[in-house]
């Protein structure tokens, strides 16, 4: 079967939302996701949005914050515009009838955050920002949008003049759609799944990196994920995030003994920025000694984080110990499909927004509560922008044939000889090996044993007669692959990269140097699978 949309959107996440409320009514809108609306990193996401609204904040104030947690490997003028048209998103946002979340003088109350010179995060419902923005974008679709939940995009269409038309979809029951588009966007998220430790949500496995990759997009800062600082940390398994908001509001990282471990590690002490709170929490697990979360400063805690609460309890971690067990896990990708300050992929047709796409505005370390910020100042601009072409036809119902180029489907004697990792154990060893702390033998190690599951061939197979597990499973591999490729290549520390044998910047060979990925396509029976560039 075949299914036809002016705009089709690959994702259901702040990011795809704001897209889909912005666009206009008379757009025939799709929005397919992978499980159902409400299950992905939004909807669990306890931070809140960066906006300078305080009387002594300013957005250029909010700009340098982001370039200090980035260091440096942002793209400033992206940034620039991001802290610019911050405070604008929120005012919209709240006479449109979203709700936040007030103080007793009827003003928003504006919280602090890591890394952040002000008061300047904005909550709703406490540690529910998310829940309540994702609720409230649902409540905005209008009768141009059909989301259609529980589909599985396993292959872009591309066709042979180079242009994206469309995806392949596979159904719950094993079925396979076509679903064609003048446009094409991707806003399915991170990879955080690919860590055995980590606050994303289960669907999160990295298909949108990977889709983009097989089809021939470019792919930058692979190498630089977020760890959050504070998961719970139950059992020897981290059971879900501990708001960076618990730490803004008082809250301090203690040993068993009572030892505060980041007093004399930064000037900002707990509030550091994440990658050093990561590091320095990673080193005491390492040596077997736990680390808690002290919360006995913070007032009225369980009215204030509700949602943490409730995870704290169905943990059986005990709220009047004042102590919550944590570790550090992965949060959050700065890298991604690369686009420019619309969105735009280097195909025509195909665009990405949120957190599979790398625009530039988090460097090399995302600051805090710019990532629901990224995706509706993005899913916005998108938006406007596709409202303004005038060239909206719908293509494919022009070329309902056009031809396209896809992966060769294997013969039975060639996919009995294909493998795939465990998903534990790749996730475990990505932990290991391709995590907080990285160094040249494990990464090697990592490398080695990934490309042990024949990657390339992987990357030239047609997915079309795989289960949508064994598609997830494919899809981590190659994107696995492509975070630790890019972690052994740069050979210094930076952000949320750490290097063991390389624990400096190295500004005279890595300042503002970008490892790019761009697979080539397979012509005239050659095929270079993975292109390496560095660009400034």
């Amino acid at each position: 079967m075949m299914k036809i949309a002016n705009v089709l959107i690959v994702g259901s996440g702040i990011a795809a939302l704001q897209l889909a409320r912005t666009l206009k009514e008379d757009l025939n809108v799709m929005v397919l996701t992978k499980s159902t609306t409400t299950n992905g990193n939004s909807h669990m996401a306890q931070g809140g949005v960066a906006a300078a609204l305080g009387v002594k904040d300013h957005p250029n104030l909010h700009y340098l914050d982001t370039l200090e947690a980035g260091r440096n490997h942002n793209d400033s003028e992206a940034v620039k515009e991001l802290t610019e048209e911050a405070p604008d998103i929120i005012e919209e946002l709240l006479e449109a009838g979203c709700s936040f979340d007030f103080n007793e003088n009827g003003h928003l109350k504006l919280g602090m955050e890591g890394a952040h010179s002000e008061k300047r995060i904005v909550h709703s419902g406490g540690d529910a920002t998310g829940k309540a923005i994702v609720e409230f974008l649902v409540s905005q679709l209008g009768s141009h949008i059909t989301v259609q939940e529980n589909v599985f995009v396993y292959e872009l269409i591309v066709n042979v003049e180079g242009q994206c038309i469309g995806v392949k979809g596979k159904l719950r029951g094993g079925k396979t759609e076509y679903y064609y588009a003048d446009h094409v966007v991707l806003a399915t998220g991170g990879c955080g799944q690919l860590y055995h430790f980590t606050s994303n949500a289960e669907t999160v496995t990295g298909d949108g990196l990977a889709l983009a990759y097989l089809a021939g997009a470019e792919l930058v800062d692979m190498e630089f994920i977020q760890f959050h600082p504070t998961l719970l940390y139950v059992d020897g398994h981290t059971k879900g995030l501990i708001s960076e908001a618990v730490r803004g509001e008082g809250a301090r990282l203690v040993t068993e003994e009572g030892t505060f471990i980041m007093e004399d590690v930064h000037p900002l002490k707990d509030l550091a920025p994440r990658h050093i709170v990561s590091q320095t929490i990673y080193e005491y697990l390492k040596l077997g000694k736990p680390i808690y979360l002290d919360i006995s400063k913070v007032e009225n805690f369980t009215e204030r984080f509700p949602t943490v609460s409730a995870i704290c309890r169905e943990s059986g971690v005990e709220l009047a110990s004042d102590r919550l067990p944590v570790a550090p896990g992965s949060h959050f990708l700065m890298g991604g499909v690369k686009t420019d300050r619309l969105g735009r992929t280097n195909i025509a047709g195909l665009y990405a927004i949120g957190e599979v796409a790398c625009t530039g505005v988090h460097g090399a370390n995302r600051l805090a509560s710019n990532s629901l910020l990224e995706g509706l100042v993005y899913g916005k601009r998108l938006g406007n922008w596709l409202n303004a072409q005038s060239e909206l036809k719908v293509i494919a119902n022009d070329n309902k044939a056009m031809p396209f180029e896809g992966p060769a489907s294997l013969t039975p004697a060639q996919k009995e000889n294909l493998s795939l990792p465990d998903k534990h154990i790749l996730q475990q060893t990505m932990m290991d090996r391709t995590g907080i702390v990285r160094h040249n033998g494990g990464l090697t190690m990592q490398k080695n044993w990934l490309e042990s599951y024949r990657v390339e061939d992987w990357v030239e197979t047609s997915l079309d007669d795989y289960s949508t597990e064994e598609m997830n499973s494919v899809f981590m591999l190659i994107t696995s692959w492509l975070i630790t490729n890019a972690a052994l290549v740069r050979t210094e520390s930076r952000g949320g990269h750490y290097r063991a044998d390389f624990p400096m910047e190295d500004h005279a060979n890595w300042f503002k140097n970008q490892i790019v990925y761009k697979r080539k396509i397979k012509k005239d029976g050659l095929s270079e699978q993975i292109k390496t560039a560095l660009t400034t």
